[in-house]
């Protein structure tokens, strides 16, 4: 029996007097595949855990989600009414059409003419040429004095040229206007704003309306996504301090309330959008019975696809967010006792 000592100091001893030696391997690392996969697994059980715990309480999850939607649905739906307000009142180009009045003495082989030199002008989108004979039909059919006119001796009514803007400036269809007035053969260029103006005003007042009201809502939302994950926090407080307390991260215990928050966001967005889409057919009903009524065919846009998605992701935003500063601002006071 002989006894040796190793490079620590300390001695092992072997029969037969052979020295030996005591090997130390270091261990390794984990490495990226095992990594990825803790961190996946992780993330999966939060999931889970989120899920099941919102099912064991279905009513309360459901008005929670319920009382987003509605949050939600509100500015979207009042900004899907302002697009059919301004769909409604036309296209800002033909209602800002320019009516270039000719002289009486103006052949319609000149009128066509000059309708062609002014859908070359620059700023022009369309030019349309209307007849003395045609003005006067319809003049005939609109103001209902159809055999009164024609005791005419006469036909009163100028050709006239229809002209389409490409685009609604009031400066500029002003600068147009004075053009088209300075053209051989024109008696009046006349441009009528007024309306448009006014419809346009009353588009932006809806805007800014929505704008913050959509601001009020957010933080409504905020609000109540924050205090249902507080409860929740309120409610595991001890489970929490028992984590902390074996050396859980803080992203480990943040980790759950946030896809409770994003389930939340989730189940919100798709209601307010079932809310949105049903509510628009509901209300398009009457819309076009009244339209109808006119001798239009004039109907209630639905919740355009890509609308729809985004108001899902921004539920899922704000349901994220709202965890998240709920989540902060607890967790300094889940530190174990």
């Amino acid at each position: 029996m002989s006894a040796t000592r190793n490079p620590d100091g300390k001695s092992t001893e072997r029969a037969g007097g052979a020295p030996t030696q005591t090997v130390h391997k270091p261990v390794d690392d984990p490495d990226f595949g095992t990594l990825l996969r803790a961190w996946l697994e992780s993330h999966r059980a939060s999931l889970v855990d989120s899920v099941s715990r919102l099912l064991k309480h279905p009513i309360g999850s459901l008005f929670t989600c319920l009382v987003m939607a509605v949050a939600l649905s509100l500015p979207m739906g009042l900004a899907l009414l302002l697009d059919n307000i301004e769909r409604l009142g036309g296209s800002w180009q033909r209602a800002a059409q320019i009516s270039v009045f000719m002289k009486l003495d103006v052949t319609p082989a000149t009128g066509q003419a000059l309708r062609g030199e002014v859908a070359g002008m620059p700023g022009v989108a369309e030019a349309e040429w209307v007849s003395r004979e045609q003005a006067l039909e319809e003049f005939q059919q609109l103001s209902g004095l159809g055999e009164a006119l024609k005791e005419l001796p006469d036909n009163p009514l100028p050709g006239v040229i229809l002209v389409t803007p490409d685009e609604v400036d009031k400066e500029r269809l002003e600068e147009l206007r004075q053009t088209l007035a300075e053209l051989p053969g024109v008696q009046q260029a006349q441009l009528d704003l007024v309306w448009v103006e006014r419809l346009g005003a009353i588009l932006r007042l809806g805007d800014r309306f929505v704008f913050g009201l959509t601001v009020l809502l957010v933080a409504t939302l905020l609000l109540v996504i924050g205090n249902t994950i507080r409860l929740h926090i309120e409610n595991r407080r001890t489970e929490i301090e028992v984590v902390k307390l074996v050396g859980g991260t803080d992203g480990y215990v943040r980790r759950p309330f946030l896809y409770m928050g994003v389930l939340y966001g989730l189940g919100a967005g798709l209601i307010a959008w079932l809310l949105l889409a049903y509510g628009l057919g509901w209300l398009n009903e009457a819309v076009v019975n009244l339209a109808g009524l006119y001798g239009s065919d004039f109907g209630l846009a639905g919740v355009p696809a890509g609308d729809g998605f985004s108001l899902v992701l921004g539920a899922l935003l704000l349901g994220y967010i709202g965890a998240w500063l709920a989540v902060a601002r607890h967790l300094r006071e889940l530190a174990p006792r």
